[in-house]
């Protein structure tokens, strides 16, 4: 490995294709030409003497004294670009600036479409929502893939921090002309009843699952689907049940003849909670948008 001294931007460089494993994303990412980012990587490749990246098809692979520096360097690039972020206030009107938002599909619906009424007074702010799989949040919050991530309680390293942002309550969807409900849902109509479960998996219960096996009981599940829209949808022409979320539950009524209705049973609210990396907390266009997030969810 070369022993001269190594130009800080070239880290940022090297970060980069780490996380993005292409040249032209890095490039992309870093507003820079290819050829540049091309430039870029070989003095790294001089400095180390080592190909750092190997292309299989269309990934940029770290080799293993890669992966080895990009766990020894994160840390500190981070700080070093914390405290200079510190130092620049963010000016959401003339800056542009995208913001990475980890949303499962229900928070989509009931987040972004206030989020970009709100944003409507600041054009060059871009916003990119996207799935994450629960076990790779905290690694692409991290990374800087992600900005914010909003999910339920989730258990989490000292390094994520996360806060409540909003509390739901479960509701019952019924069809609007679903017989025998003109006194209310009771437990043993609940019960009696044929349900839809939404789950992103192919076995297992639900969150109201768990609770009705406290109070010793089960209930009768007829289908089993991935989104609350379609399940609605099917509530809507049959007389099946579907046990969701109040808030995306009320957005779906007003184009649908279906009946909300409280559960007729007490069961813990869905505590919905926001969830950002540590090292980034201070960052001014994060704390700007962290608080854009926290208008939408008192909404």
């Amino acid at each position: 490995m070369a022993t001269n001294r190594l130009d800080l931007n070239l880290l940022h460089v090297f970060d980069t294709i780490y996380r993005e494993g292409s040249l032209t994303r890095a490039a992309q990412a870093l507003h820079l030409t290819q050829p540049a980012v091309s430039h870029s990587l070989s003095r790294l490749r001089d400095h180390f003497n080592d190909p750092l990246f190997t292309r299989q098809g269309n990934q940029m692979v770290a080799t293993p004294l890669a992966r080895r520096f990009a766990e020894t360097m994160r840390p500190g690039l981070t700080q070093i670009q914390s405290a200079v972020n510190q130092f620049h206030a963010f000016d959401p009107a003339h800056q542009h600036k995208t913001f990475a938002l980890g949303l499962r599909d229900i928070l989509e619906s009931t987040f972004l479409p206030q989020l970009m009424v709100n944003l409507v007074a600041y054009p060059e702010v871009e916003v990119v929502s996207q799935r994450i799989a629960r076990r790779d949040m905290e690694t692409q919050l991290a990374a800087g893939k992600l900005d914010f991530a909003v999910d339920v309680l989730l258990p989490v390293s000292n390094q994520t921090a996360h806060e409540l942002l909003r509390k739901d309550r479960l509701v019952v969807i019924a069809g609007e002309h679903y017989a025998g409900l003109e006194d209310g849902l009771s437990l043993d109509t609940y019960l009696q009843a044929r349900h839809v479960l939404v789950s992103s998996r192919t076995e297992g219960p639900g969150i109201e699952d768990f609770e009705l096996s406290r109070l010793g009981v089960h209930r009768r599940i007829a289908l089993r689907c991935q989104h609350y829209y379609a399940a609605c949808r099917v509530a809507e022409t049959s007389d099946l049940l579907v046990t969701m979320p109040e808030t995306y539950a009320r957005m779906i009524e007003q184009q649908s003849k279906i009946q909300v209705l409280p559960l007729p049973t007490d069961m813990p609210p869905l505590n919905v909670h926001l969830y950002w990396h540590k090292a980034y907390e201070k960052e001014p266009a994060l704390v700007w948008f962290r608080k854009q997030l926290h208008q939408v969810a008192a909404i």
